[in-house]
């Protein structure tokens, strides 16, 4: 039976974006065709949590409402380099706990971090969406593998516009960020974007 995941932030005992992370919980019951869900507001508070400090609340579920959770503590790291990495065929509109797919790209690449290509399109990486920066505005791939949290809450509040970025285009973009539920836009680490070792014109990306 497939699992998901759920990885929420915590920040001096407050959970971030419930609202977006319970209805993506709701919505993967639903397309799998179960009533019901699970709460994890409910479950944070049965946590009783009472640290200050950052943390991601982890929660791993299936469709049966089994779930486990985990709250570690947390810190954002600076990425050294990028690759770009094609994979015309994965399949990841759902947060399964599955990773395995991701582990091979990244096994491949010779790079901390891989910016996954389909079908001549950026999408993300390993482990969040991303944005480009273009004169003074911020924008996301159309053309994401998962529909993150975060990248839902930036497009609601006009943080940041989506985009059509390409194998073609991609160098018209000055810089790059990563985020996801537990990065914020412009968190911490805003990279430019010869941080990518593999840009067009230079060396061929990766294809699986």
């Amino acid at each position: 039976m497939s699992r998901f995941i759920e990885s929420i932030k915590i920040e001096d005992r407050k959970m971030f974006l419930p609202d977006l992370h319970q209805n993506r919980v709701n919505e993967t019951f639903a397309h799998f065709g179960v009533e019901g869900s699970i709460d994890l507001l409910k479950i944070f508070k049965d946590l009783q949590h009472d640290e200050d400090g950052l943390y991601k609340l982890r929660i791993s579920y299936d469709l049966t409402k089994n779930y486990r959770m985990q709250l570690i503590p947390y810190a954002i790291s600076e990425i050294g380099n990028f690759q770009l990495v094609e994979n015309n065929v994965y399949d990841y509109s759902f947060k399964f706990e599955d990773r395995k797919e991701f582990e091979k790209m990244l096994q491949k690449a010779k790079s901390d971090e891989i910016i996954i290509v389909k079908n001549n399109h950026i999408t993300d990486t390993s482990f969040s969406n991303i944005l480009f920066k273009k004169g003074k505005d911020w924008f996301t791939p159309t053309t994401y593998l998962l529909n993150g949290v975060q990248r839902k809450n930036l497009l609601k509040t006009k943080k940041i516009k989506e985009a059509e970025i390409t194998m073609q285009n991609i160098n018209e973009y000055s810089h790059f960020q990563l985020i996801n539920a537990m990065n914020d836009f412009d968190d911490m680490f805003i990279y430019p974007i010869a941080k990518i070792t593999n840009l067009p014109g230079q060396s061929a990306y990766l294809e699986l």
